[in-house]
């Protein structure tokens, strides 16, 4: 019987550190000669808002998750299972646009999902084999938010800051913070080596057992 890919999801709030947890865990599934991989990131799936004046653009709430386009992100998932190749979106988050020509992801063994609010999809999470949470202090996370934000996209503090009490903290409280109950491990402060290291003794069981059944 085919086996569907390996599906690992991890979410956490605003700057708490999984693109580090999902990268250790690829580079680490990697030592293990096992180079079919492939991560797809929830932020490349916000709306395509070049339609509108560039101020309505930085308005729009983004930590909502009306703000993803969370179908497409399931449509492409469920064509990566099926074995087929798909054009995952770029977004230019300095324009709050979607550049032209996206970027080319193939089939793989395992597949890494990433963003706060994947598991708060019901259809995301069914696609998951494996969900892990990122749980990083509140002060932390703002501190790691605001300096990637004036530093790689270009935002004043001001405009930071006001993001973050207008939407980031309300939304993370009404919508990531209760996704957690979904996570089936949960890794403490951002990068945690033991935690890190346990997730892959596990994703290597899980491929030494060939993976998933197609569903």
């Amino acid at each position: 019987m085919k086996r569907k890919p390996l599906i690992i999801g991890v979410a956490g709030g605003t700057a708490s550190g999984k693109t580090t947890i999902a990268n250790a865990i690829m580079a680490s599934i990697a030592s293990i000669n096992h180079p079919q991989m492939v991560m797809i990131q929830h932020d490349a799936y916000y709306r395509d808002a070049s339609h509108l004046p560039l101020a309505e653009r930085a308005r729009i709430n983004f930590d909502h998750p009306d703000a993803l386009e969370t179908d497409l992100m399931v449509r492409h998932l469920r064509e990566l299972i099926a074995g087929r190749m798909i054009e995952m979106p770029v977004y230019d988050f300095s324009t709050h646009a979607r550049l032209k020509k996206g970027i080319v992801k193939k089939p793989a063994k395992v597949i890494v999902i990433e963003g706060i609010l994947i598991f708060c999809e019901r259809a995301l999470r069914e696609l998951m084999d494996v969900k892990i949470f990122v749980d990083t202090a509140a002060d932390l996370r703002f501190i790691r938010r605001l300096k990637r934000d004036i530093l790689e996209r270009r935002r004043s503090m001001d405009s930071v800051i006001g993001q973050y009490l207008g939407t980031v903290r309300p939304m993370h409280e009404a919508f990531v913070e209760p996704s957690r109950k979904y996570a089936d491990i949960i890794i403490p402060e951002g990068h945690n080596p033991v935690s890190t290291a346990m997730v892959v003794t596990m994703i290597r069981q899980r491929l030494r057992g060939g993976g998933s059944k197609e569903r």
